[in-house]
């Protein structure tokens, strides 16, 4: 009960306290206002000139790097920023798919091969074989498909493991062609659009009769706008690109190296 008394005072103090500040700054701003109309003109319009530009400025600073990027968007032409922004808006969905994919499939090697160890121990490669499958990752899979062949000879288990590590390796690394794709897309649209650009600047040219800056500057502007935007998206995607191919890169190792552990194991086992 004193909690929710608590919450009613303070939801009261808001309800009564904020009338009160608003009525307190109208009275105040009215008292400012008349001081203001009993000063000068000279003073008056002075202060109305700083309201103007502030007014004026107060728009241009709200817009920022967005606005920018919006109005320079359009300049380019949708014709040509559309399927660019398409690049970027689908790469980056398989590069987070890729990620937040290879996240989840990390495995901590050390604890599993300790766990199959120990599970061996007390009930043979039955449980072990139980450890990997309650085990998430391409690892884990890697182990119970070894572990299966068991009964058919050491020799057998590595060969499994050997072919079946290079089917998890192809699920790691699925989709990353498609990035290298619009890696490569992004910047083709951009010259592309470049070309075209230019190619629109020459017939103005041509239909003017005249070599003007004003007539040229607007079709080299369009073109090097989408030249732009290509290279960023590239540059973009090619960040995610490298930092997939790296955790690619240490998950491998890791289950080339966890299968000799595993094998290591197995013979072990196999002695007893």
């Amino acid at each position: 009960m004193k909690k929710v008394f608590a919450i009613l005072s303070i939801v009261a103090i808001f309800n009564f306290g904020i009338p009160v500040t608003v009525v307190a700054q109208d009275a105040a701003a009215k008292t400012e206002q008349v001081a203001a109309q009993s000063s000068t003109p000279a003073v008056a319009a002075d202060s109305t000139q700083k309201t103007e530009e502030t007014q004026t400025a107060a728009p241009a600073e709200e817009g920022g790097m967005h606005k920018a990027l919006k109005q320079k968007f359009i300049e380019g032409g949708a014709g040509w920023m559309a399927p660019i922004a398409l690049c970027l808006i689908i790469g980056l969905a398989l590069c987070i798919e890729r990620i937040i994919f290879l996240s989840l499939s990390a495995t901590n090697t050390k604890k599993l091969l300790t766990n199959i160890d120990d599970a061996w121990n007390k009930g043979g490669v039955t449980a072990a074989m139980e450890v990997c499958r309650d085990t998430r990752g391409p690892v884990a899979s890697i182990f119970f498909q070894g572990l299966s062949r068991y009964d058919e000879g050491i020799d057998v288990v590595e060969k499994t493991v050997s072919s079946y590590g290079g089917v998890q390796l192809g699920l790691l690394e699925k989709n990353l062609s498609w990035i290298t794709l619009f890696i490569a897309l992004a910047p083709s649209l951009g010259f592309l659009g470049t070309v075209v650009g230019m190619i629109q600047a020459f017939d103005k040219i041509q239909q003017v009769g005249d070599i003007s800056a004003t007539v040229v500057a607007g079709g080299i502007k369009v073109a090097l706008l989408t030249t732009v935007f290509g290279l960023i998206v590239a540059m973009i995607l090619q960040v995610f690109y490298n930092y997939i191919l790296t955790m690619v890169e240490g998950m491998t190792n890791d289950m080339e190296d966890s299968s000799i552990s595993l094998l290591d194991i197995i013979v072990k086992h196999a002695k007893k």
